[in-house]
């Protein structure tokens, strides 16, 4: 049964995404899916998209702020995947025709230098493995109707994942206080939000680190080389045709993004 519930599952949110519609909960037509069941979905999801010639650069983490964590029942983040199929290059814009009901968040961005895995990695240890940081933005996408999910339909989906991009521009982790590292997020030159490090679980490392022990517990870690997307600072901001989305960060740059 619990097979079948994969497949069945793994199926219609790959049709979802690539038909560009939305649906219904996972767990309405099984309400005993559990989150070992949905990351399972998740990884077979990943096995689907590197078959179909995509190739993974990286993990991504969410529901990263306590509040949402509490809305979720979750003391935790969640872990979900990054393909190169995902990747936006800087001032590509954001490509509406090939999404459901896009949102983006700004996010600070590490690239391991070194494989880092769990368990019992400490923030210290996660930052001792960054090569280096970026200011990023994620593109979220949920395959969910009106973004309405349970937590293991949410896992299950990938954590919404959909695109991201990464400033090219680059800083050593060493000497950056990342949690105070600030960010403006703006929308068509307006300051609509703002936040620190600090937001992502009280500093970026710590969500790396919980990453690790994360994914440990699945037998898999962060790779060297890797791109980590470490959670949103902000709220998500629906992307619109037209509506340019720039976070300006206190030491990692300016980057934007333009619905299209």
């Amino acid at each position: 049964m619990t097979d079948w519930i994969i497949t069945r599952a793994t199926t219609e949110l790959l049709d979802r995404e690539t038909g560009r519609r939305d649906g219904g909960r996972i767990t309405d037509e099984w309400p005993e899916l559990d989150l070992r069941t949905a990351y399972e979905i998740q990884d077979a999801l990943l096995r689907k998209k590197i078959e179909g010639g995509e190739t993974l650069v990286g993990v991504k983490l969410g529901l990263t702020s306590r509040a949402k964590q509490e809305r979720m029942g979750i003391s935790s983040p969640l872990t979900a995947w990054l393909t190169d199929g995902m990747s936006l290059s800087v001032g590509a814009p954001v490509p509406l025709d090939a999404l459901i009901h896009p949102r983006v968040e700004p996010e600070i961005a590490f690239v391991m230098r070194e494989r880092l895995a769990g368990p019992g990695v400490t923030a210290a240890t996660a930052l001792s493995k960054v090569a280096t940081v970026h200011a990023g933005f994620e593109v979220i996408d949920s395959r969910f109707t009106d973004f309405s999910f349970a937590l293991p339909d949410v896992v299950a989906d990938n954590a919404s994942a959909a695109k991201f991009v990464v400033a090219a521009n680059s800083l050593p982790p060493e000497g950056l206080d990342l949690a105070l590292e600030a960010c403006l997020l703006e929308v068509d030159g307006e300051i609509i939000a703002s936040a620190t490090g600090a937001a992502v679980q009280g500093h970026p490392a710590e969500a790396l680190a919980l990453a690790a022990n994360a994914l440990s517990e699945r037998g898999l870690a962060i790779e060297a080389g890797s791109i980590v997307l470490t959670g949103g600072l902000t709220d998500a901001v629906f992307v619109e045709k037209g509506r340019t989305i720039t976070a300006k960060f206190s030491n990692l740059g300016t980057l934007s993004v333009t619905g299209a």
